[in-house]
């Protein structure tokens, strides 16, 4: 298996479940889920390690807000800004299957894929 470089998000409730994503995968990391969301959609899964960072299952996804690729995971981990106490703050990874962390600023739970409420410093 590839080098962990990156972390791939999948948002459970955008994703149709369409499988491209999972096809386009050259390090073969995703799957669909033999869950269903509330859509009634069995949407991709990431594997939990072997992310290159690549992206390419981003551009593969049509539909926006599904995935959120992040390239330098260890970087961005550090870098992260707490939404509730505007400080920067470190994320704990909780579930990489499905891409969801803790916020050691405020402990609240953070969802990756929620990229229009990530910060993270320059």
């Amino acid at each position: 298996m590839a080098k962990a470089r990156g972390l791939v998000a999948v948002n459970f409730e955008e994703c149709k479940g369409c499988k491209l994503c999972v096809d386009a995968c050259p390090v073969d990391v995703l799957h669909l889920a033999k869950s269903f969301n509330t859509h009634g959609y069995s949407p991709a899964e990431y594997d939990g390690e072997g992310c290159t960072g690549c992206g390419i299952c981003y551009y593969a996804c049509p539909e926006p807000g599904a995935i959120t690729v992040f390239k330098r995971w260890e970087e961005a981990q550090e870098a992260y800004i707490c939404h509730n106490n505007n400080v920067q703050s470190r994320l704990s990874l909780q579930d990489s299957v499905r891409g969801l962390a803790l916020c050691d600023s405020c402990g609240q739970e953070v969802i990756l894929s929620d990229f229009l409420n990530l910060r993270f410093a320059e």
